[in-house]
């Protein structure tokens, strides 16, 4: 698929993140390739994915583009989302049609520069798109200077410099529509169909959500949250 026509695949969409980490519920190959197949189901346009396993299998099931990422912790090391050119060779070889890439000016292992990896990919895979999570304006920016195709919101609360932000940031899809010239695509902390709405209306070419779908743990704690709240009121 060329570059504009994978953009335009995903613009105006909904992307599913089907993730999950070791020790969680809902960890394991085959349940993130049910996640996805569900999510097709229900009209999604794409699937944001971690590890290689997971995003060949996915890709084996399901017709759909693929976001990939590669979670990987480094001693010393802020940066996990696909740290190294290795890690987002690894996604892309996998499968991955877009690989997305920790976007912020963090130090990362081997000394590795965003700038040099962007650069590899586009290199070495003509047809990948390359995707930075940010977490500000700043970052994006950079980003975009480093060469990115993509910027995303998706860091926006897991930074030390933002990790007061806890609630959707539409302000911040539209501070990126109005200074970035690179497609935006607004992730993290999207969890109502309104907030998905907010996120079109603020500037975003494409959405992408994960927890409030896939997710189960965190879907029911928020509904006994609520009834533990009602029960508090009705004393």
């Amino acid at each position: 698929m060329e570059k504009e026509e994978l953009l335009n695949a995903i613009r105006g969409g909904l992307v599913v993140s089907c993730q999950a980490r070791q020790g969680w519920p809902m960890y394991g190959t085959d349940i993130m390739v049910a996640f996805a197949k569900a999510a097709k189901q229900g009209g999604a346009v794409g699937i944001r994915a971690t590890e290689p396993q997971n995003i060949s299998a996915i890709k084996k099931a399901v017709d759909l583009p693929i976001i990939g990422i590669y979670k990987q912790w480094f001693e010393g090391f802020d940066v996990y989302i696909t740290p190294t050119y290795e890690s987002a060779a690894a996604v892309i070889e996998a499968g991955a049609e877009i690989v997305a890439l920790d976007g912020t000016k963090r130090s990362r292992p081997n000394g590795e520069k965003l700038k040099e990896i962007i650069a590899r990919i586009h290199d070495n895979y003509h047809d990948v798109l390359v995707m930075s999570d940010c977490d500000n304006l700043e970052s994006a920016l950079y980003a975009e200077e480093c060469g990115t195709d993509i910027v995303s919101t998706t860091l926006s609360g897991y930074t030390e410099e933002t990790k007061d932000q806890n609630s959707f940031n539409y302000e911040f899809v539209s501070t990126l529509k109005n200074h970035v010239k690179v497609p935006i695509i607004a992730e993290g902390h999207i969890s109502t169909p309104e907030e998905l709405v907010s996120a079109y209306k603020s500037g975003a070419d494409s959405v992408v959500i994960g927890s409030a779908i896939t997710r189960p743990e965190i879907i029911t704690k928020r509904f006994v949250d609520n009834l533990e709240q009602l029960k508090k009121n009705t004393i």
